[in-house]
C-alpha cells in the first residue's frame, strides 16, 4: 500500500525551522561584507532592516498561498498554480543543482573550515569530512519528521543561546555606542544607492530559509493556521536577533577592523575575551551543523512534489514504508550536495549566484500571490495577507531591484547562475514528453 507523508508537524516545530533554517553561518560572518559596501554602522543596519522587510513582506505574501495550497513542496506549488508546472519545474531544478545544495555544501565546508580554531584540517580532510555530514545528517532525517523536529528545537535553541552571549557581551557587558555614533568612516548614501542593493547579497544570504517551512504543508497540523504564523513569528525573531548582533559587532569594532575580517563572531569577541574565538567557533559550528539538518529535511519536498506531478523522476516521489519520508528524494540531495562539495572545493564561490537564483524565484512567488487572488480569490477561513496589494508588491519590488543590480555588479556569478536554470529548460521538455509517452 502507498504511503502518504504524515501531518505530525506542529506549530512549535514549525517556526523552529523557519528560524533555523534562517539562522546559519550568515550572521557570524557576512555582516563585514555588508560593511565593505555600506561603511557606516547606521546605514548597515537600515540595510538589515531592508532584509528583514523583505522576508516579512515575503512571509506575509507568502503564508497567504501556504494556507491556501497545504501541499508539500511549498514555493514549487505556488509556482506551478500560478505560472504553471515550466516555471515550477525550473525552480525544483534550481533548488536541486544550486540553491539548496549550493548551501548544503557551502555550509558544510564553513563547519569543517571552523574546525581549523581546534585543530588542524587538511583540504583532502576537509572535503570528506564536509561529505560525511551532509550523509550522515540526511540518514537521520530519514527517520521521520518528528526526529528532524526535536533536531530542529536542540540545535536552534543552542544556536540562539550563542548569539545571545554575542549580544550580551557586545551591547550591555563591553561594548562601547561611541562607535556607532561616532564611525571613523564617513558613508553618504545619496551617492552609492547601488551599494546598498550590493550589501543586501551579504544579508539575504542570512536571512535564506525562512520559507522552508512552506515546504513542510503537506506534513503540518492545520497548515491553514500554523504554515502563515510560523513563517510570521520566525522572521520577527530572526530580524530582532540579526539587528541586534549587528549593533554588537559595531560596538566591539571599529568599521576597518569589521571590514578586515574574514571570522567577525571570532574577531569581535577576541577583542574583549581571551577565549572568545574558540568560544565563537563552536557556536558557529552548532548554528551551521542545525541548518545543515534541517536543509537536508526540508528541501526534498519539493523533489517529491514535482515528482508526483509527472515532471521528474517517478522514484523521488517514493516513501519509506516504515518512516514516512521521501527518503529517496532527500538522498539524491544529499548525492548532488557532495558532488558540489568535490567539484567546487570552496566555500566563496557558491553563495553569490546560490542568493542570486534563489531571490529571483521568491520574487515570482511573490507575483504568483497577485496572479492566485485574482484568478482564485481567497476562502474566507484561510489566512489573507494584510493591506493588499501593498505587503505583495513591496516584497516584488525590492527583490526585482536587487536582481538587476545583482546582473550587474556580480554577472560572471548571476550568468552562471541562470546558464543552469536555462539547461533546466532542455531537461523540461524531456520529463514533459516522457510524461504524455506514458500517458499514451
Amino acid at each position: 500500500m502507498e504511503r502518504k507523508l504524515q501531518r505530525k508537524m506542529t506549530l512549535t516545530g514549525l517556526t523552529l525551522i523557519a528560524v533555523g533554517s534562517s539562522i546559519g553561518s550568515g550572521i557570524f560572518i557576512s555582516p563585514s561584507e555588508v560593511v565593505m559596501n555600506v561603511p557606516s554602522p547606521f546605514w548597515a543596519l537600515i540595510v538589515w532592516c531592508i532584509g528583514g522587510l523583505i522576508a516579512l513582506t515575503g512571509s506575509l505574501s507568502l503564508s497567504e498561498l501556504g494556507a491556501k495550497y497545504p501541499a508539500a513542496g511549498g514555493v514549487y506549488v505556488y509556482l506551478r498554480e500560478a505560472f504553471g508546472l515550466r516555471i515550477a519545474f525550473l525552480y525544483g531544478w534550481a533548488t536541486l543543482l544550486v540553491i539548496n545544495t549550493g548551501a548544503l555544501a557551502a555550509l558544510s565546508l564553513a563547519f569543517v573550515n571552523f574546525l581549523g580554531f581546534w585543530f588542524p584540517v587538511s583540504e583532502t580532510e576537509k572535503l570528506i569530512i564536509a561529505s560525511i555530514l551532509i550523509i550522515g545528517l540526511t540518514a537521520m532525517n530519514t527517520f521521520g519528521v518528528q526526529v528532524s523536529q526535536a533536531f530542529a528545537g536542540v540545535f536552534t535553541g543552542m544556536k540562539l543561546f550563542a548569539l545571545a552571549f554575542i549580544i550580551i557581551c557586545g551591547v550591555f557587558v563591553f561594548g562601547d555606542f561611541e562607535r556607532v555614533l561616532h564611525p571613523v568612516t564617513s558613508f553618504n548614501p545619496t551617492a552609492h544607492p547601488q551599494m546598498f542593493l550590493t550589501g543586501l547579497i551579504g544579508v539575504l544570504w542570512s536571512f535564506g530559509g525562512w520559507h522552508h517551512a512552506s515546504y513542510l504543508s503537506g506534513e503540518a497540523i492545520n497548515p491553514q493556521k500554523s504554515i502563515p504564523k510560523a513563517m510570521i513569528i520566525g522572521t520577527v525573531i530572526v530580524t530582532g536577533v540579526y539587528l541586534l548582533a549587528n549593533l554588537a559587532y559595531f560596538m566591539l569594532l571599529d568599521i576597518p577592523q569589521i571590514m578586515a575580517s574574514d571570522k567577525l563572531a571570532g574577531d569581535a569577541l577576541q577583542s574583549v575575551i581571551s577565549s572568545g574565538g574558540k568560544m565563537v567557533s563552536i557556536a558557529i559550528m552548532i548554528s551551521v551543523f542545525g541548518t545543515i539538518g534541517i536543509y537536508t529535511m526540508s528541501a526534498p519536498r519539493i523533489y517529491y512534489a514535482m515528482a508526483e506531478d509527472g515532471v521528474f523522476y517517478e522514484k523521488l516521489s517514493k516513501i519509506h514504508p516504515k518512516y514516512g519520508t521521501p527518503y529517496i528524494a532527500m538522498w539524491s540531495q544529499a548525492i548532488w550536495a557532495v558532488l558540489l562539495i568535490v567539484l567546487w572545493r570552496t566555500f566563496s564561490n557558491l553563495i553569490t549566484y546560490t542568493t542570486f537564483i534563489d531571490i529571483i524565484f521568491m520574487c515570482l512567488a511573490g507575483v504568483s500571490v497577485l496572479i492566485l487572488r485574482k484568478k482564485n480569490g481567497v476562502p474566507k477561513e484561510t489566512f489573507k495577507v494584510p493591506f493588499y496589494p501593498i505587503i505583495p508588491l513591496i516584497f516584488i519590488c525590492i527583490t526585482g531591484a536587487f536582481v538587476i543590480n545583482t546582473v550587474f555588479a556580480k554577472f560572471s556569478q548571476s550568468i552562471a547562475g541562470l546558464a543552469v536554470v536555462a539547461a533546466g529548460l532542455i531537461s523540461y521538455s524531456y520529463f514533459k514528453q516522457r510524461k504524455s509517452q506514458l500517458g499514451n
